[in-house]
């Protein structure tokens, strides 16, 4: 069978590979991501056909357009398995909810984890096992994970005593709210392991890039019978689930009659690692009626400046903000829309991420701007302003939003009044207002008394506001994992899980 979909590098190295390939290997060997070497279209009869199917079959239409050497068959079996009521009690999986005539909330924590990555990371084992199959490897995969909070936990449920794996989870040691922490920290299962990185997320990430470039460390794994994959969103299996929802958001628009067949819509999203908005950008590419996808920052606010500029600089201070998931300088996704605006110029992306390197900076030439002022907005919220934006959801719609959710409303607000621009938005709510229950206590003005999982009861006795079951017997769980390293110290931390010296 002769596969159409091949997947390229993003620094030019030229053989092309396979989906499953892809998802193995998870990052080039010349340090470029995978991406699709073009865009399936998707027209409008078969958005409208997909608005009458559930979500599972959504999202299985939706990656057997990439994943072109999987079956239809096993797509819907993988999505079947992942989008099932064990793990989503919440049938409609990622519901749209309406907060007023022009605005949309998509909701995307009702997983096993009450965040965005569950969306991809319930799916991912599925295929990297048959992607495994497929290419024929036989050694064990060790998955490194650097996470700014979520996605941590949402790899360790996906592959917990997942066959043929182990997964390595690094953390900043005090960058993650304390719920976040403990859901890492005292997860189950017999092939997972959690370290704290002293440091930030940037830092924990670029140990995780080094680890995965070190040729030496790879043979070294090779003759212990193992070898590196990520579930970060650096891995293409990440990407392609959360392409779906997007889609799967315009298809319930659609069939409530919230917008007309063809029309356009906003999507304004709170963006750190610039997985979740680059995904929205593949669906506009393959034909999704997008007007404006409007990227939300919070204090560190790399992003917001580098769309509006061109000038992408991370010689700025950190920020450690209530909105965690975002606190990061280095987004590593960007480097895929590098590559779309250069007209796939891997030559040029190698040496925008050679100059962010040595120097911490790079200048994107006119000739890329337009494809960035052609989809992308960008906006940035202060903390006193996200806490008010949680305060005003709460009193004026009695809806409860977390501290990335609201930094997107309020990015989404100050967009409109700037632009004039009152086009249907959806603003994509990426956690459960519960994972971080201290801040959002303090935007509603509640007196604290405790700290973590504890304030979990005394938000739902402030909001009335369901508590996910995944977090409501948190309080009682034990963490597990205490150690804690230097980011010089990683290496050797992935060397002894995976049973070397």
């Amino acid at each position: 069978m002769a596969f159409r979909m091949r997947y390229l590098s993003t620094r030019g190295k030229t053989t092309k590979i396979t989906g499953a390939e892809a998802i193995v290997r998870g990052l080039s060997d010349d340090g470029g991501l995978f991406v699709p070497e073009s865009f399936p279209l998707l027209g409008m009869d078969k958005i409208s056909e997909l608005s009458e199917k559930t979500y599972a079959q959504r999202a299985a239409y939706v990656t057997s357009l990439f994943l072109d050497d999987f079956t239809v068959s096993q797509l819907e079996d993988f999505s079947a398995k992942a989008y099932c009521e064990s793990g989503f009690p919440n049938i409609e999986i990622a519901p749209v909810r309406k907060i007023d005539k022009r605005t949309h909330i998509l909701e995307l924590w009702h997983g096993p984890t009450c965040a965005f990555k569950d969306m991809a990371l319930q799916i991912m084992p599925h295929m990297l096992t048959a992607s495994l199959r497929k290419t024929g490897e036989k050694r064990e995969v060790c998955i490194l994970v650097a996470t700014s909070g979520d996605t941590g936990k949402a790899a360790l449920e996906g592959y917990c005593d997942v066959p043929g794996t182990k997964i390595m989870v690094f953390y900043p040691r005090d960058g993650v709210s304390k719920v976040q922490e403990l859901q890492m920290t005292s997860q189950r299962g017999d092939n997972v392991n959690v370290v704290s990185v002293e440091g930030n997320f940037d830092d924990a990430q670029t140990g995780v890039k080094e680890i995965f470039s070190d040729g030496d460390f790879r043979t070294e794994l090779d003759s212990l019978g193992s070898f590196l994959s990520s579930a970060n969103s650096i891995n293409w299996g990440r990407l392609v689930p959360q392409v779906a929802y997007y889609v799967s958001a315009y298809c319930d628009l659609l069939k409530h009659g919230e917008v007309n067949p063809g029309e356009k819509v906003n999507f304004c999203v709170p963006t750190g690692n610039f997985g979740n908005i680059l995904s929205a950008y593949y669906a506009e590419k393959m034909g999704l009626p997008v007007n404006k996808l409007i990227c939300a920052s919070n204090r560190n606010d790399v992003l917001t400046q580098f769309i509006s500029t061109g000038v992408y600089d991370r010689n700025r201070p950190f920020y450690t903000t209530v909105s965690p998931s975002m606190d990061i300088l280095i987004s590593s996704n960007l480097e895929r829309l590098l590559f779309e605006s250069s007209g796939k110029d891997g030559s040029a992306v190698k040496a925008f991420m050679s100059a962010l390197s040595s120097e911490g900076r790079y200048s994107i030439p006119d000739s890329m701007s337009g494809e960035l002022s052609r989809v992308f907005a960008s906006g940035h919220c202060s903390e006193e302003d996200t806490k008010k934006t949680i305060g005003h959801t709460f009193d004026k719609y009695n809806y409860l939003i977390d501290t990335h959710t609201a930094v997107a409303y309020k990015v989404l607000d100050d967009y409109r009044a700037k632009s004039g621009d009152d086009t249907t938005a959806v603003v994509v709510s990426t956690a459960s207002p519960y994972k971080f229950c201290e801040a959002v206590l303090e935007a509603l003005d509640v007196q604290i008394e405790g700290h973590g999982a504890m304030l979990i009861d005394s938000l739902f006795d402030k909001t009335g506001f369901a508590v996910p079951a995944p977090l409501s017997k948190l309080k009682d769980q034990v963490p597990r994992f205490y150690e804690s390293v230097a980011v010089s110290g990683m290496k050797a931390a992935v060397r002894r899980f995976v049973g070397g010296k």
